[in-house]
C-alpha cells in the first residue's frame, strides 16, 4: 500500500512579487527549489498564513540567488507582497520507504534566507 507523506517544504517563504498577467504557477528561487528537491513544474501546495488561502499551482524556477517568490497568474489575487507561504510538496511511498522518510523543511525569514533546515 502506498501513503502520502510531506516530501519538502518552504516554512514561511515571503511573497517578492506579484504577476496577474502572467499564465500562472509560483515562481521559486531555484536555490530554495534544490534545497528542498522541488521540480521545475511539480504541483505545489500552498498555504498563506496572513489569510488561510490555500491553493495548487506548480513551481517554476526563478534567478538562483535572488530569494524570489512570485503569485502568477489568478493565484496573484490569493495572495499580496510580504505574505508568508507555506509551500508543500508530497510524495507516494511504500510501507518499506515510510519507515525511513525524512521530508525536506527549511524555514527561511524575511529576506527568504534560510535560517534552519531539517532533512
Amino acid at each position: 500500500m502506498l501513503v502520502t507523506l510531506l516530501k519538502s517544504k518552504l516554512h514561511h517563504i515571503r511573497v517578492t512579487e506579484a504577476n496577474k498577467d502572467y499564465e500562472g504557477s509560483l515562481t521559486l528561487d531555484e536555490d530554495l527549489m534544490d534545497t528542498v528537491g522541488i521540480l521545475h513544474y511539480e504541483k505545489v501546495l500552498v498555504a498563506d498564513v496572513e489569510n488561510g488561502n490555500r491553493f495548487e499551482t506548480y513551481a517554476i524556477r526563478g534567478p538562483r540567488g535572488s530569494g524570489v517568490c512570485c503569485l502568477n497568474g489568478a493565484t496573484a489575487h490569493l495572495g499580496t507582497v510580504g505574505d508568508r507561504l507555506i509551500v508543500m510538496v508530497w510524495c507516494h511511498a511504500s510501507e518499506a520507504e515510510q519507515r525511513l522518510h525524512q521530508p525536506k523543511v527549511v524555514r527561511l525569514d524575511e529576506k527568504n534566507r534560510i535560517v534552519a533546515s531539517a532533512k
